[in-house]
């Protein structure tokens, strides 16, 4: 499964390290292996996305372990209901943290591809430069380079889209696995910010094109001693532009606790 120009929508072909349309769009892949196809009057901004210092922040963290009960139940909720998926894609992947985790999950016991795809250009170097088995592009997911009905399975963990769009590059009754905020998540930070801080929306999501078969909450007590834990989660979120130096650096001398409570949906296309 191939990529669509992102320009006239025409299928891409690779030649050597260049994908080309027959009108001769050309997009050529980068040294680390991911390809670009956002055009230029798509970007919105220089580098759109997060920053090298969120990047960075979320991978050491990430690395770290510290939210791999979130990527393990979305494993086994792939394996559980898309446990014959063939083609796969991670929308808003980042680092690939969660998409490298899923490959090597369903890869075990199926002969399973995975796209990655992300806006952000810093975070695909470092994800296509560790990750080989997994094709990663630059692009937005308000306008996927993908032909209609390619993917058996999608993820997608705390990346806005369109509903539309979803449904258009998903097969029909192929499964969409979410993650977003649960109420409770990160409560005691928003404690320290807002004086009258208020939880995230506990409802069931809606997603236009899709059946929920399944919803649950993910929670637990986040508790981070070391300084360097700390300082990455903070700057890896927008609590870091929130918070004063001053509340940041108490917490990173006494240490954190906080709530994780991720919401997690499985869906079907209908």
């Amino acid at each position: 499964m191939n990529y669509l120009c992102p320009i006239c929508k025409q299928p891409l072909l690779l030649q050597e390290k260049t994908w080309s349309c027959l009108s001769n769009h050309r997009f050529d892949c980068a040294k680390e292996g991911y390809v670009n196809l956002l055009p230029v009057q798509n970007k919105g901004s220089k580098d759109p996305g997060d920053n090298k210092e969120m990047m960075f922040a979320r991978r050491e963290f990430l690395n770290k372990g510290h939210y791999q009960g979130l990527s393990d139940r979305i494993n086994t909720l792939a394996k559980t209901y898309a446990k014959a998926a063939k083609n796969g894609l991670d929308i808003g992947c980042g680092e690939g943290y969660y998409s490298h985790r899923l490959q090597e999950c369903l890869s075990t016991s199926n002969e399973f591809k995975l796209k990655g795809l992300d806006i952000s250009k810093s975070a695909l170097k470092y994800a296509s430069k560790r990750y080989k088995a997994i094709d990663f592009c630059v692009a937005s997911a308000f306008e996927m380079p993908f032909a209609d009905n390619c993917f058996d399975l999608m993820l997608r963990v705390y990346a806005p889209s369109l509903d539309e769009e979803l449904r258009r590059v998903v097969k029909t009754d192929g499964i969409l696995i979410t993650a977003s905020a649960g109420e409770q998540h990160h409560f005691a930070l928003k404690q320290l910010i807002y004086a009258e801080p208020k939880p995230h929306m506990s409802e069931s999501s809606q997603i236009q094109g899709f059946e929920l078969l399944h919803r649950e909450n993910l929670e637990s007590l986040m508790v981070l001693e070391d300084e360097s834990d700390i300082t990455h989660f903070l700057n890896m979120t927008p609590y870091s532009w929130k918070l004063t130096d001053e509340q940041k650096s108490q917490l990173v001398q006494e240490g954190l606790k906080c709530e994780l409570d991720f919401k997690i949906e499985v869906f079907k296309a209908i």
